[in-house]
């Protein structure tokens, strides 16, 4: 199997997980339901608008169109690295990186128009009456809680943020990269600089 279907298996498994665990939350749980698994992990479903771990920056509209523009970067950066001959486990940790970053765009885009609000009820899906928001501005689904360490009063200390397959994905994409290929990136990314500018001065 060759690297390029090695990355384009690993977009799709990264993303059926994600979506799948998504949308069943969607539509087996009330927004705020959560379900203790362990006392360090629980399922919580939240919705969030921003970014990874649900970190609000900028707006919804612009962070859509923002990860879209990212997700094609990514896609055209796989498809330099492939053609260079990069290390396979690079080229793949890009690919992880890809496939979280347009888990998370599915919700964004699709999910306002495919599904009904969680609030105080069961979702649904294709609603009659139509979804709760206009295309690109879905809410991205989160589940997963990790509360490690908490203090006498009950408090989580470590880990608050609740997150999902997408951005374990992401994150877990960019410590392999920044751990094991960094030398990898800034050696492509000189080399990519290098030839735009001999092409601008020709």
């Amino acid at each position: 199997m060759s690297v390029t279907q090695k990355s384009v298996l690993l977009i799709f498994l990264v993303l059926l997980i994600d979506q799948v665990s998504k949308i069943y939350i969607k539509l087996n749980f009330v927004l705020g339901e959560s379900v203790y698994v362990f006392d360090w992990f629980r399922i919580y479903f939240i919705e969030n608008n921003g970014m990874a771990f649900g970190m609000e920056i900028i707006g919804k509209l612009f962070l859509t169109i923002f990860r879209i523009i990212a997700v094609g970067g990514l896609a055209y950066f796989i498809h330099y690295l492939v053609k260079k001959q990069a290390r396979q486990g690079f080229i793949l940790a890009v690919a992880l990186l890809l496939a979280g970053a347009a888990g998370n765009i599915l919700d964004s885009v699709f999910y306002g128009v495919l599904f009904s609000d969680s609030y105080g009820h069961l979702a649904t899906f294709l609603p009659e009456g139509g979804g709760y928001a206009p295309l690109f501005y879905g809410k991205v689904v989160d589940m997963l809680y990790f509360p490690i360490i908490k203090n006498s009063a009950g408090e989580t200390l470590f880990f608050s943020p609740v997150f999902n397959v997408a951005d374990s994905a992401i994150t877990v994409a960019a410590g392999i990269i920044l751990i094991f290929f960094r030398k990898d990136l800034n050696e492509h990314l000189e080399s990519k600089k290098e030839k735009k500018s001999k092409e601008e001065n020709a």
